[in-house]
Order: C-alpha cells, then structure tokens, then sequence
C-alpha cells in the first residue's frame, strides 16, 4: 500500500512539472509581474548594466553612451528592479536545482569553453540590438503587442537553422561517442546525494531571511525579487530552454518545448491586454532590420553556445561550468552592443522605422486576434513539421554525446 502511495505521488509531481504546465505558469506569472511591478520579465537589459558597470569601475566615461539612457542606466544591481529579479532567478533557479538532487560540479572542455564564450558574445549583442532576448522579445515580448517581436522571432528562428548547420560540421562535432538515447537520459549526471535538499530548504530560509531582514529595501523590489525567484524556480524544474525549443524542432522534428512556450505566450497575452488596458504601459520598440538581424544573430549564437539566456541561467545554477562563460559572452556581448550603438547602428538600423504597437494601430480586439494568429502560425508550422517526419538528423534513436 505505502509503495502505491509513493508512486502516486511521484506521478502527481511529475505531472506538475510537466513542461507545458511550468511553461503556462510562468506565462501567469510574467503577466502579473508586468501589471504588479509595471515592467516586462526581462533579463539582457540587466546584464548590459552589468558590463557598464564593469566598465565605469576601470575608469571608463559612460556619458557618451546614449544606449544606457535608453535602458535607464542607473543605480547597482541591489536598487535596480531588473537587478533583484535577476538575482531572484539564480536564487531559486539553485534552490530548485538543490531540491531536484541535480547540483552537479562539470567542468567543461577548452573546446567548449571558446563555444561558450564565442556564442555567447554573438547572442549577447544580437540581443541588446533587437532591444531583448528570447524573453523580452518574444516569450514575454509578444504578449506586449509589439511588433518588433514578431521581426525577432521569425529572425531567431532562422538563426538556429544556420546555427545548427555551423555546429553540425566537423570542427564542432569532434569526435563522437554514440550512445542510446535513453542511456543518455537515465545517466544525465545527476548527483546521488541526499544532502542537497536539505541544503534547498536552508537556502531557501536564507533568501527568506535576507527579505525579511531588510525593513528599508522597498516593497517593489522585494515583490521583484520574489517574482524572480519564482521565475528561477520554474525554468528549473521546467527545464525551459528556448535553444532547445528550435534546435529539436530542426535537428529531430520534436516540439514539445515549441509548443509549450507557444501556450505560455497565448495565456500571458490575455493577462497582458487586460493590464494594458488598466494603463500599464506596454514595451514597445522599433520595428526595424534591428530586430530581425538582432534575432538571427541570437539564434545563431544560443546554438553555438548551447544555451539561450533562461537556459544558462539555470544550468550555470546546476553547476554546469559550460554555461558561466555563455553568461560572460552574454555580458561581453551586451557591452559591446552599447559601446557601437552610437556608431551607426542606431542611425540606418533603428532610427528610420517606426515603433508599431499593434494595439494603438489595429485596436484591442483586432490585435489580440492578430497576435493570437501569430502563435497559431507558429504551433502550427511546428505541428506540420513533426507530422512531416523532416530533421537535420535522420537516426533519432541515438543520442550523440560531443567531446
């Protein structure tokens, strides 16, 4: 009887992680942060600061820079809204981590770390010029009505195509050791102790004492920063990566994660318009080639880095070394971006167009349904793709382990 009790309640859990569940919960979630703190969930912003405040500590003058006025550059990472809710993320993407048993030191290859670093600082400044990553400019961008995310959107997706034929050649593929893929699965590295979840729930007394703790840090910022241990948690357990989202959809014709994130944008688009039309203001930015170039720059560089910004996050949280030098390359790549804003990228790539917001052009109702057809599309062209049988890679019963 105690076993049945046990299994039920392993199948109970496992159903409320499902990825399709976590996804809609964190399109809930990214909705009520945008109307309880008035700003987008939102990440590469907050690391852009990160590399001008790196720069200003060397003795760099950053008043030149208009791109840091645009992203309101001001204050430290512990006054910033961006800033704790970025550290919220790591905080319960790592508590998550714990809780899972998945904490596990890997130190990756000198091969892997120059892909980390190279892909990184490419998908880092492909992100900063559409003006937002895989989350402000397309998970929880879309649901802005903002039509620039469409323009990255469709330039990611190429991105990872071209991205995908780059690390398929022989220099990134090394030499290859080709295992079952549910042998791969089943020994995914997961640490066999039994002390990390005692250690989550100390972690998690701490956080909650940190809060608690400080009586003059503004309710705003606490409120973010519990949101973003909220959204840590959840791409953890998910394991809500949008690398994998389009490279499984290229490589074996899988859209599961696609079609997730797809369910996410839809719920949090209805939260969004709701709160729009409370007067919360939505992002919207330009239209421009910034967007769609931004965009395939981004997905070409999550490729070759192995991870989009929500899907380093949590894996560097994992212990997985790999991904603290995508996160660098993100930074790096991020500074870069302003530090060239001023020098012709805003003049041709941005400036001419225009900042089209599909609700004060088309109206409320006709730009929930044009944004819903939108994600439509996008299910669908993933539906008809996995039904066609098409993928980069023809044996998916093997899983390739690269070196």
């Amino acid at each position: 009887m105690g076993e049945i009790v046990r299994s039920y309640y392993r199948k109970v859990v496992a159903d409320f992680w499902d990825q399709k569940t976590v996804v809609i919960l964190l399109g809930i979630l990214s909705g009520l942060y945008f109307g309880a703190v008035g700003v987008v969930w939102a990440v590469t912003g907050e690391f852009t600061r990160w590399g001008a405040s790196f720069l200003k500590l060397i003795g760099v003058d950053l008043s030149p820079y208009t791109y840091l006025k645009i992203i309101k550059y001001k204050g430290t990472i512990l006054t910033r809204i961006d800033g704790v809710m970025v550290l919220g993320m790591f905080a319960g993407a790592l508590i998550a981590a714990l809780f899972g048993q998945n904490f596990k030191l890997r130190i990756p290859t000198a091969k892997r770390v120059i892909q980390a670093l190279v892909g990184g600082i490419i998908a880092g400044f492909g992100t900063r010029l559409a003006m937002g990553c895989n989350l402000a400019a397309l998970f929880t961008g879309i649901p802005q009505f903002s039509l620039h995310t469409w323009f990255f959107t469709l330039g990611t997706i190429f991105g990872t195509y071209i991205g995908i034929k780059i690390t398929l050649s022989p220099y990134f593929r090394g030499e290859p050791k080709l295992v079952k893929a549910s042998e791969f699965n089943a020994g995914n590295l997961k640490a066999n102790t039994q002390i990390q979840p005692f250690l989550g729930w100390l972690g998690l007394i701490v956080f909650a004492g940190i809060l608690l703790s400080r009586p003059e840090m503004p309710n705003i910022l606490k409120l973010a920063t519990i949101f973003g241990f909220a959204f840590g948690f959840l791409i953890q357990k998910g394991q809500v990566c949008f690398t994998s989202a389009f490279r499984d959809l290229w490589l074996v014709g899988r859209t599961t994660t696609l079609k997730a994130l797809v369910w996410g944008m839809a719920v949090q688009m209805l939260l969004t318009a709701v709160f729009i039309a409370k007067g919360t203001p939505a992002k919207v930015l330009w239209a421009g080639p910034n967007a769609l170039i931004g965009g395939l720059l981004f997905g070409i560089g999550i490729v070759i880095a192995g991870g989009c910004e929500t899907g380093w996050m949590y894996r560097s949280m994992e212990g997985q070394v790999h991904f603290w030098f995508v996160g660098l390359g993100n930074v790096i790549g991020a500074t870069l971006l302003f530090l060239l804003w001023d020098k012709g990228l805003y003049k041709y790539l941005v400036e001419p167009f225009p900042k089209f917001s599909l609700i004060e052009h088309f109206g409320y109702l006709p730009a929930i349904i044009l944004t819903g057809l939108f994600l439509l599309g996008l299910y669908l062209w993933a539906d008809l793709r996995e039904l066609s049988g098409r993928s980069m890679i023809k044996n998916k019963t093997m899983a390739v382990r690269r070196v």
